[in-house]
This record gives C-alpha cells, sequence and structure tokens, in this order.
C-alpha cells in the first residue's frame, strides 16, 4: 500500500462563509486562502452541525450529530468513550498532533491525539460541566461581544502567532509517519480588537448596514435579549465592529498563508470554521441561530487527486471524520452519518442548539433550497427558500403542507422533541452535580 498522504486541517472560529474573498466579498482580504481556494475544491454550501463552539467543534472530531454523542452546550466535558480524529487515523499509521484551540473540556487535553503543540487559553476551559442556565431571565453580562472593538494588542491574536509558530516548527521535522496536523485558531471570534496594521486595510465607510425587522419571530426575539443584542449600538459601533471583524479574517488569514508556504503540494489541506458570526444581521452578533450568517461556514479542500472546482451540494461538518478515512485509505464507516469529500452528494444537513438563549431546543433542517427550523411544538417554525430569499427575509411557515413536508424530512433525522427532552434532562442531572460540587 502507498504511503498515505500527510493532512493539515486549520480550524478558525466564528468565520462566517460570506466574508472571504474566493466568496465574493467586495472588501474582505483574504490573498492565501483565495489561492488556497483556486488550487482545491470549495464546498460553497457547508453548513456547521451546531452554531456554538463546543458542541460544534466535539460533533465535527467525533464525525456524529450533536445528540448522537450529547454535545449539548460549552460545557460539556467529553467521556470515555468519545474517539476523535486521532483514534480513527491511527488505524491507518498516522500520528496526530494538535496545535492551538480545539474548546475541549476537562483534564484530556490530547482525547486520542497523539501531542499537543500549544493549547486552549485557559479562560475558555470549563471543567466543572456545568451546563447554561435556560430560562427566561438569562441575559449576557454585557453586550461586549460587539461593544468591545477597535485596535490593540489581545491576547488572541498572541495565541494565534504562538500556535502559527509552533506548527512551523512541527512542519520542519514532522518525523518519519504521515501526520495529521490540526491547527485551531481563535480569530475571528470576538472580542473585535484587531491588530492595527490589519484595521487599517479597511474603511468603515464601506460597511453596508444590516437591515433589521422590527417583527421578529419571538425565539429571536428572545435570543437578541438574552444575548443583549437588543441594546442600541450607534451606526459608528455597527461600522467599526464590522470592519475590525473583517481585519480579524485578514490576520487569520495571514497565519494561514504561513503555514501554507511550509507545506509541499502534496500534503492534503483542509480549512474550514467552528460556526459563523451574524455581524448584525437581523439584529444579531454571535450565532446561536440557524440564519446563513450563522450557520453556513468556508470549507476549502485541496487535494492532489482532485481538480480544482466549486461544489454546489449541500455538506456539513461530520462530513470531515469520513473525508479523513477516505485520504488516508480507511474504509468507510457505517456508524458515522457523514460521507467523503472527496465524492460528495448532495443531503439535507442538520444543525442543532440546545444552549443559552433558546428555552427549548432548536433544530436546523437544510436541504434543497428550503431552511427549516423548529424550535418544539409550543412555538412557530420558521421556513426560508434561500433561492429566492438568500437573506432570509420573507417566512413561508404559513404554507401548511410545505412544513407537514419538511417536518417529516427532519424526523427522518431525528426525533426533536425526545431530544429536546434528553438535552434538558442531562443538561439538569449536569447542574445538580456541579452545584453539590
Amino acid at each position: 500500500m502507498d504511503r498515505p498522504p500527510n493532512i493539515l486541517v486549520v480550524l478558525s472560529d466564528e468565520h462566517t462563509a460570506a466574508a472571504a474573498g474566493w466568496a465574493g466579498h467586495p472588501h474582505v482580504r483574504t490573498p492565501h486562502l483565495d489561492r488556497l481556494a483556486a488550487q482545491g475544491v470549495s464546498f460553497d454550501r457547508a453548513y456547521t452541525n451546531s452554531p456554538m463552539c463546543v458542541p460544534s467543534r466535539l460533533s465535527l472530531m467525533a464525525g456524529q450529530y450533536v445528540h448522537q454523542i450529547g454535545a449539548w452546550d460549552n460545557g460539556v466535558i467529553p467521556g470515555p468513550s468519545y474517539r476523535t480524529w486521532g483514534h480513527h487515523l491511527r488505524e491507518a499509521g498516522y500520528t496526530s498532533v494538535i496545535a492551538g484551540r480545539t474548546h475541549f473540556n476537562g483534564p484530556d487535553r490530547l482525547l486520542g491525539f497523539d501531542k499537543r503543540l500549544t493549547d486552549d487559553l485557559d479562560f475558555w476551559l470549563d471543567h466543572s460541566g456545568r451546563p447554561p442556565r435556560r430560562t427566561p431571565d438569562w441575559r449576557r453580562p454585557t453586550n461586549s461581544h460587539v461593544t468591545e472593538q477597535g485596535t490593540g494588542a489581545h491576547v488572541h491574536t498572541q495565541h494565534d502567532i504562538a500556535t502559527t509558530d509552533a506548527a512551523l516548527d512541527f512542519l520542519r521535522a514532522p518525523g518519519d509517519d504521515p501526520f495529521l496536523l490540526y491547527v485551531g485558531y481563535m480569530h475571528p471570534h470576538f472580542p473585535l480588537v484587531a491588530p492595527p496594521e490589519f484595521r487599517a486595510l479597511y474603511d468603515a465607510a464601506d460597511v453596508e448596514l444590516p437591515s433589521v425587522a422590527d417583527d421578529q419571530h419571538p425565539v429571536i426575539s428572545l435570543l437578541r435579549h438574552g444575548f443583549r443584542n437588543d441594546e442600541p449600538l450607534t451606526e459608528e459601533q455597527i461600522r467599526e465592529a464590522t470592519v475590525c471583524y473583517w481585519a480579524l479574517i485578514s490576520h487569520l488569514d495571514h497565519q494561514i498563508g504561513q503555514l501554507l508556504a511550509a507545506v509541499p503540494d502534496d500534503t492534503v489541506v483542509i480549512y474550514t470554521s467552528d460556526h459563523g458570526e451574524m455581524a448584525g444581521h437581523h439584529g444579531i452578533w454571535q450565532k446561536q441561530c440557524f440564519y446563513d450568517p450563522a450557520v453556513r461556514i468556508p470549507l476549502l479542500l485541496r487535494h492532489p487527486a482532485l481538480t480544482p472546482d466549486r461544489i454546489d451540494a449541500h455538506v456539513s461538518l461530520i462530513d470531515l471524520l469520513p473525508t479523513l478515512r477516505d485520504i488516508a485509505g480507511l474504509a468507510s464507516d457505517p456508524a458515522l452519518p457523514g460521507h467523503s469529500l472527496l465524492d460528495p452528494t448532495d443531503r439535507p444537513v442538520l444543525s442543532e442548539y440546545h444552549a443559552q438563549g433558546m428555552l427549548d431546543g432548536g433544530f436546523m433542517l437544510q436541504s434543497g433550497p428550503w431552511k427549516y427550523c423548529y424550535y418544539g411544538a409550543a412555538n412557530p417554525p420558521q421556513v426560508f427558500n434561500l433561492d429566492n430569499d438568500p437573506l432570509e427575509q420573507n417566512d413561508l411557515s404559513g404554507d401548511t403542507a410545505l412544513v407537514h413536508r419538511l417536518d417529516a424530512e427532519l424526523r427522518l433525522l431525528l426525533d426533536p422533541d425526545a431530544t429536546d427532552e434528553r438535552a434538558k434532562s442531562d443538561q439538569a442531572a449536569r447542574m445538580a452535580v456541579s452545584t453539590r460540587g
């Protein structure tokens, strides 16, 4: 058997799909990622399986849906049965290495990988297992996720530079075995404090101010209230927050450019993000919802055997592990619900949210042009036709026949009501344990 190729996977935090040069954004500068996109395959309808950091990352690493592994919220600590890319690729003789942000909670900093070069920032890690409080009166302490903005030094920037340095050191002497190198960056995650030289690339006057509907879905209204997104911002704050977000993406691109320069052309390279960023659309900053800026993510794959292309098939982060197994020469694993991106097929995408800001579980089915959002029997759903309404401003949930059809399709993947009850039960048990502790 031929030696399988080396693999570099780069994961950013909170990079929405549209905010990139290769995606057609008129202002965001991503020259290194643009070059990677030109050399490989861009999956233009890629989605996260949860618009929340830890659930998304645990899902993508396990190749399992959130509900399959109980990754409900940012307090989840993986149990002993949790299996990652590292466990899987060991079968093919790979050495698996982590550099930077993984957002793994708990004392196990490897979770099946062989080596860790640098770790997460301590203040992002939760070792208590405490779940979020999901009550109507819950509110984020401040709206600093948008109002903490401008230029300056920040620990996230320092983390990303140190992560790049550690990854480059490894790439200079990776050893004899084929390797899987995962590099995790903080940027462009808030706070929106950008290095001055990258902020200088942008003019706040170029920002197109997002529109916010007066009459919003009740679940979205509560979510906005919980995360203090209903607190008024000045036009200057919106413009500055947006260009700082762009600047953080450009700094991320600069870091990735250094990695790409250090690997030969026969190295398989994958770039993606854990979820997107609403950046003011629908009056929301951060993510935690199913509008496209929050759930649609960049996904690039460069493989020597693939012809550069743009793919419209719906794919999601659970497809990464089957892809890695395929690249490594391993047989497909029937326990994994995803599908290898080396031979992509258009299939419905499922995304879930079970955390603060929503009293009941949220579920998104993306199928063809249709997006169906289910928030429990007590709440109205949302339905959008993204082909005709890419900004998701025209809710079609009044079409009863359409809702019934999409709801039936969602229930082929899971029982949303039973899943919601299971999530709440698990969170209640974890809350009781953490409170006693």
